[in-house]
Parts: structure tokens; sequence; C-alpha cells
């Protein structure tokens, strides 16, 4: 196993949740986090560590960004117009690789990552190679012509573990979606709650 696939599986543990929903996490086996002292009894959480957990798992599940760029995210969201926690989803899902995501041409938010970088993907017919690359409504996102045959869009594709959300349409047949507008957390299908309020309070403290 990759380092990269054991640091995804320690974050389900350490936050105790299945955080993308796969059958394969081992939050599914063991609840409990890892290493020595992931069964110990655990506390009543402060405040503090109720909002941390809601930002960590938040950040962790669009592939685990990093701490500067999603605090970037909190600012350009306090920036906008509007509540701040939704205009932070906003942000998040559009993301490039996370609409590769969304539309099923890739497994995780770790695999779409790594598919955007490696220049398999189209915004608008033209190839871009920055995961964070922010789409805009009404984008066309498509694979590249010498990709679409790739074993792991096609297995991803045929994949039921997940359902394309309303906000964006997809042509599997083609490989190519697009983005119709820009998500509010109910139209979001996280497999977990995730509350973005609990975010915004902690770095506002």
């Amino acid at each position: 196993m990759s380092k990269r696939l054991e640091s995804k599986y320690k974050i389900n543990r350490r936050l105790g949740v299945n955080l993308w929903g796969r059958a394969k996490s081992p939050v599914n086996r063991r609840e409990y986090g890892p290493g020595q002292h992931g069964q110990r009894r655990r506390q009543k959480p402060s405040d503090y560590s109720v909002q941390l957990m809601a930002k960590q798992k938040l950040k962790g599940y669009y592939g685990n960004i990093s701490e500067k760029q999603f605090r970037r995210y909190y600012d350009e969201a306090v920036r906008r117009k509007g509540d701040t926690s939704e205009n932070l989803i906003g942000l998040l899902e559009r993301r490039l690789d996370a609409v590769i995501y969304r539309l099923k041409f890739a497994m995780t938010p770790f695999a779409a990552r790594q598919f955007v970088s490696h220049g398999h993907v189209l915004v608008n017919g033209k190839r871009v190679n920055i995961p964070s690359y922010l789409v805009k409504e009404g984008d066309v996102i498509e694979v590249r012509e010498k990709s679409k045959q790739l074993a792991i869009v096609l297995d991803s594709v045929q994949s039921a573990e997940r359902d394309v959300p309303e906000y964006i349409e997809v042509d599997h047949r083609q490989m190519k979606g697009t983005f119709i507008r820009v998500p509010q957390l109910s139209d979001v299908p996280y497999p977990v709650q995730m509350e973005p309020n609990l975010v915004v309070e902690f770095y506002s403290r």
C-alpha cells in the first residue's frame, strides 16, 4: 500500500468517520483512531475541538489540501457577499479536481488531483493541469482523447459507489461534463455530515 493510501485511511480513522463513503475504509472495521492511543476512552470534546474536527473533516475530504490553501478559501469566502459557510462550500466544489471526482472520472479526490496534475483534463477545450483551478458556471470539462480508455477512468465511471450530483451534467460515453451551477451545502452529496458553520467559527475565534 502506498504512503498516499495509508495517509488517506489514517485521515478516516483519526476522524472516526468513513469520509468518502468507501467500502474499503478501515473505519468500517475499526472505529477507533490509529496508533497505540487510538482506543483510549474519549472525553467530551471542547467547543474548540469540535470546531477543529469539523475543519479537519472538510479539509480532508477534498484530498487533504494544505492548511494554507484551505485558509485562503475561507478568507475568500468571507470577502464574498452572502453566507460565508455556503461560499466556502461553493469554492471547494468549484475546484477542478473536485469536479473531476463529482463527474466520476476518478475514484477518489486523491486520484482526481493526480489525474488533473498529469494533464488528462480539458476545460473548454484547453488543457488544464492545476487541481485547484476554479471552474465557472457553464464550463465544459472533458477527458483528453488519449486518456479516455484508461482503466482507472473506465473503472470509476462504471462504479456504483456514487451518483453524479444535479449541479453537474455528464455524458460518460463522451467522457464530458458541464458545471451547471455553484452548489449549496444541501446539494453536495457528502457521505458524512459536514458543518462549514463550525469551520467559520474556528477561523473567526
